[in-house]
């Protein structure tokens, strides 16, 4: 009876400690945000102060942090959902000779870890002079995320049936206007999922705006978030957390009103009968 007992709590007990390991750095972020005094070690402030974020948000060179960061991180969304579906048609709706091979290199692109091509990426920026260019920068971004957005929208274009495009196409439909009004709306929750994954590990990509960017005025905020660690150990423990909680707001909010079409599933009831 012990032994039964002791199986039954033991999975919530390692499950409530793994929460613990979660929940404690969330915790110091949200108190050290609204302390003036914060310190590495999590404490409830003596006083509750929002000058952090005053500091954060009245800042003109954080401001134009976050807006860089949006300009890449929205534009690579964009293109990698856009391109994406434009390549996944073709593998998703003709049987091609070589489809196979094509789908497992981009597996394989997908695992490919970004810092082994950053030297020859960086030596081709110099030759074509694009160094310190934010278009550029987006460009490589996009490219490094089609693999992934390609692989998932095809998978995703693969359960959209086919009769509803011949249907369009015998009422005098091309095939972009298929693909525009009835592929695209039903792969609504593909597009999303894509668009949020990409614009999430964007945000977050540290290395390669470093890389690519030279002058400071064009860092993305995941760049500019190390200012707040000074010289000789010092850091604005602080203004660290509350640049981080505005940091996260952007993937939070994109997730928030994206969530209704990434749940929704495909609900083609009964488009395809008769």
């Amino acid at each position: 009876m012990n032994r039964f007992k002791m199986e039954k709590v033991l999975p919530y007990v390692i499950l409530s400690i793994i929460a613990l390991c979660f929940i404690l750095p969330l915790l110091w972020v949200l108190f050290a945000s609204v302390d003036m005094n914060a310190k590495q070690a999590l404490t409830i402030p003596d006083k509750l102060t929002f000058s952090n974020f005053t500091s954060i948000l009245s800042d003109p060179a954080t401001i134009r942090s976050f807006i860089i960061g949006l300009f890449l991180s929205g534009g690579q969304a964009v293109l990698v959902v856009i391109v994406g579906v434009l390549a996944a048609y073709p593998l998703s709706r003709y049987s091609q000779k070589y489809k196979k091979p094509f789908m497992f290199t981009i597996l394989f692109m997908t695992s490919l870890p970004i810092t082994a091509v950053m030297v020859p990426v960086y030596q081709l920026f110099i030759y074509l002079n694009l160094q310190d260019s934010l278009v550029g920068t987006m460009l490589f971004l996009t490219a490094s995320g089609l693999p992934y957005g390609i692989w998932m929208l095809k998978n995703f274009m693969d359960a959209v049936p086919l009769e509803l495009e011949e249907s369009a196409w015998v009422d005098g439909a091309s095939i972009w206007r298929g693909v525009r009004r009835v592929v695209a709306p039903l792969m609504i929750p593909g597009i999303c999922t894509v668009g949020i994954f990409t614009f999430t590990m964007s945000w977050g990509n540290f290395f390669v705006p470093y890389i690519l960017i030279q002058s400071p005025d064009k860092f993305p905020a995941s760049v500019t978030i190390y200012q707040f660690f000074g010289s000789y150990g010092m850091v604005e423990y602080g203004k660290l957390a509350a640049f981080s909680i505005i940091y996260t707001m952007p993937a939070v909010i994109l997730y928030i009103f994206a969530q209704r079409f990434m749940s929704q599933g495909f609900s083609l009831g009964g488009a395809t009968k008769g």
